[in-house]
């Protein structure tokens, strides 16, 4: 009886191999928050070494993303990363939406939110740790990128419109 749990449960991990989540690699920059904010040399690096891989159309895929069900894992964390942030569609969406995404990338940094501890478990992905520099980087940047809009837009077209 134990010799057929074993076969099944083998059987079960071979078959789940084949159902694989589609990739998340489209590279579309056509909305990229890139083609509209300046992004200094090193704050471009930081973010695609911590955070494109879950808030991109752009994820590198470690090795470990060829094995069912970790692969599933992987791909929902990803799609749930894009749906709060996605760097490759950014400037899709309205200014007052952008100006809140910064604002929530600046909060989500400075209360050490991100990256999550999950992306990071086991010592995977250990350049992805932000250093206290690198949290100051990324907050000065979205700093001056809100004060860009400000700047540069009215004022209602950068808060969320009233509902009647």
């Amino acid at each position: 009886m134990l010799k057929k749990i074993i076969f099944a449960l083998i059987a079960i991990f071979i078959i789940i191999q084949f159902i694989t989540p589609e990739r998340n690699i489209s590279g579309d920059d056509t909305f990229a928050i890139q083609t509209k904010y300046d992004i200094p040399q090193d704050v471009q690096r930081i973010l695609q070494v911590s955070c494109n891989d879950c808030h991109s159309n752009a994820t590198e895929y470690p090795w470990y993303a060829n094995i069912q069900p970790s692969a599933w894992f992987l791909d929902h964390h990803v799609q749930d990363g894009k749906k709060h942030l996605n760097f490759s569609e950014f400037t899709k969406s309205p200014l007052f939406v952008q100006n809140h995404k910064l604002e929530e990338i600046k909060e989500m940094v400075e209360e050490n939110e991100m990256p999550l501890p999950s992306y990071t478990y086991f010592g995977l992905h250990p350049e992805a740790n932000l250093t206290d520099a690198q949290r100051q980087k990324i907050i000065a940047w979205a700093d001056s990128q809100m004060n860009y809009l400000k700047n540069t837009y009215p004022a209602d077209s950068l808060a969320f419109p009233k509902r009647n």
